[in-house]
């Protein structure tokens, strides 16, 4: 193994940057209740953290056994919005990791563009940022497939093997890994160390502890 200095360290959002995730949650219950599919806290953390929407929309269809409209979620996105005006915060730790970051970093997401500026903005986060905001909307495939991530890096004009990707869901460390890049896992949110852990893999609880983890990366 020899050592490769990590060039762009690339963000996945909810979760990572925004504590997002367990307002997700409980919102997600509300909608699939309110469909008539119900699905429980656990199965949805289980399932659909970190999942495209198309994962999340198939899911709930099956269950449902029947399709939905294109646009279903846009009657529920006024719920996502009021969690997250209310109670959404930065993922403790992050404002200092990036602070202490010189690599140049990116965001490199499953929800939708606008989503991601705008929770970033509630947080105090989108200097960080800006004009860095890439989501499944570029591609045609969103995680775990590794399309995103391998978008983010060619216009950001880097090798993937010189990436290093910060994420908190088993689909995230997977299509880091399918994209050649180096993954850490961040295991203080709600996805278990044990999803995340994998070759290629650094599993922290800790973001205060990621810049000395980057300094020592190696592919």
């Amino acid at each position: 193994m020899t050592r490769s200095p990590v060039q762009l360290v690339i963000f996945d959002c909810d979760g990572v940057l925004v504590d997002s995730e367990r307002i997700c949650v409980k919102v997600d219950a509300v909608i699939m209740a309110d469909l008539g599919c119900p699905f429980t806290e656990a199965e949805i953390i289980e399932r659909f953290v970190g999942s495209s929407t198309e994962v999340y929309t198939a899911a709930v269809e099956e269950r449902l056994g029947r399709r939905l409209e294109k646009d279903w979620q846009q009657q529920y996105e006024h719920l996502y919005r009021a969690a997250f005006e209310a109670e959404l915060t930065a993922v403790d730790g992050i404002a200092e990791a990036l602070n202490g970051l010189t690599t140049p970093v990116c965001v490199a997401s499953n929800g939708d563009r606008d989503g991601v500026r705008r929770n970033l903005e509630i947080v105090a986060l989108s200097d960080h940022f800006a004009g860095r905001i890439f989501s499944a909307e570029d591609v045609s495939t969103g995680k775990p497939a590794p399309d995103l991530f391998l978008h983010a890096a060619r216009t950001m004009g880097v090798d993937p093997g010189r990436c290093a990707v910060i994420e908190d869901s088993a689909y995230g460390v997977q299509a880091a890994r399918a994209a050649g890049m180096r993954a850490f896992g961040y295991c203080g949110g709600l996805t278990p160390a044990s999803r995340l852990e994998g070759p290629g893999t650094t599993v922290f609880d800790d973001m205060r502890e990621l810049t000395g983890l980057l300094a020592t990366a190696t592919h």
